[in-house]
């Protein structure tokens, strides 16, 4: 990325219709480019916002009715799971006089995940919007969070269906952008078309991203304020891909915003779509041509969450991630990874099974 930008072009910028998304958006925007370096032709940049009905940049259950039935299914399981335990009763010996007389549950009013968010919000805000110091107990912030994080989040962790409703539009989002950008580099175009992408979004996006894709464990704590999620493409250079792994291994700034610096120095990708592709990059990988398949080869694609580098598990295998380091993974394997969970058309798997049963049979794992 330039230091000095004339130009738009090489940036796409998306936000959810919800405001604080639209001005995170903004202000990360303008600390990458404040006015000292833009030139004075540059026009306002533009950020995309989906309607409230074509939103997959969240998980969107007012929107999706059969990810309505799932989530409601699972959080129905979580509520059956921990209502009745001693983590709970422990809640409710300290938080029980506060919302008496309702009992604190997973199901209660406000909801267990509730008063966890109403927590978090106040260690942001400073001391003059504190709760009681029962609210801050460190076993009760840890009961909570694990509870919470079971209750929105287990479902990507065991239902494909779940994934595909859930997050696969985005997935497929951030994958047909990378394939696209390949694309154009394999037309002789690499200088045109999005360089960096940034969108934005949601904890339960960020969870979603990171659990559906194997990157998370099941202890994975909910993403506190201020958290990222960066998905990273890579190409080796010509004779040798030990440049990549010398970059990889740079020493990061210890500034929580460092990895999106990274972002400048290398190609990266988001939500945007690729425009200009001869290439069908949405196509499954099972439904690609061998010369499409051979296009992918040496590029790669890396997870940086809140800085730090995460791995998916199907990239694991030797042949699927460049050698001597499993972040790295294959474009190739990343995409057959994502492809499992990306729909066709959103839409309609977002209006289909809604007479089945919201649990798989068997346990369907993420990230292969």
């Amino acid at each position: 990325m330039p230091e000095t930008i004339s130009s738009t072009d090489l940036i796409y910028l998306r936000a959810t219709p919800i405001p604080r998304a639209l001005e995170s958006v903004q202000q990360c925007f303008w600390g990458f480019y404040p006015p000292s370096s833009r030139s004075p032709n540059l026009p306002p940049p533009v950020i995309v916002t989906r309607s409230a009905q074509d939103e997959t940049l969240f998980p969107n259950t007012s929107n999706c009715r059969r990810f309505a039935q799932l989530s409601s299914a699972f959080a129905a399981r979580a509520a059956g799971n921990w209502n009745h335990t001693p983590e709970m009763a422990y809640l409710n010996k300290k938080l029980g006089k506060w919302t008496a007389p309702e009992v604190v549950a997973v199901d209660s009013h406000p909801r267990l995940s509730g008063i966890m968010d109403t927590v978090n919000s106040t260690l942001s805000h400073g001391p003059l919007t504190r709760l009681p110091a029962e609210f801050y107990d460190e076993r009760v912030r840890q009961i909570i969070n694990r509870v919470a994080v079971e209750e929105w989040f287990q479902g990507y962790r065991e239902s494909k269906e779940y994934r595909t409703v859930g997050i696969g539009g985005l997935v497929g989002d951030i994958v047909t952008r990378m394939v696209g950008h390949v694309n154009m580099a394999g037309s002789g175009d690499s200088a045109a078309g999005t360089k960096m992408a940034m969108s934005g979004c949601h904890d339960t996006t960020l969870a979603a991203l990171g659990h559906s894709l194997g990157a998370f464990s099941a202890q994975t704590p909910w993403p506190p304020y201020t958290s990222s999620i960066a998905f990273e493409l890579f190409k080796t250079t010509t004779g040798s891909s030990s440049s990549v792994v010398s970059k990889s291994t740079t020493p990061s700034s210890s500034s929580p915003m460092s990895w999106l610096t990274s972002m400048f120095t290398r190609s990266s990708s988001s939500s945007a779509l690729p425009t200009g592709s001869a290439l069908a990059t949405r196509t499954p990988l099972t439904e690609m041509t061998t010369s499409a398949k051979d296009g992918l080869a040496g590029y790669y694609v890396r997870i940086r969450y809140n800085d730090e580098i995460y791995s998916v598990p199907g990239c694991r295998a030797p042949g699927k991630h460049l050698e001597g380091n499993e972040s790295f993974c294959t474009l190739e394997a990343f995409k057959a990874v994502a492809d499992k969970f990306t729909p066709k058309s959103w839409k309609t798997a977002c209006s289909s099974n809604l007479d089945k049963d919201a649990f798989p049979a068997v346990a369907q794992e993420p990230g292969y």
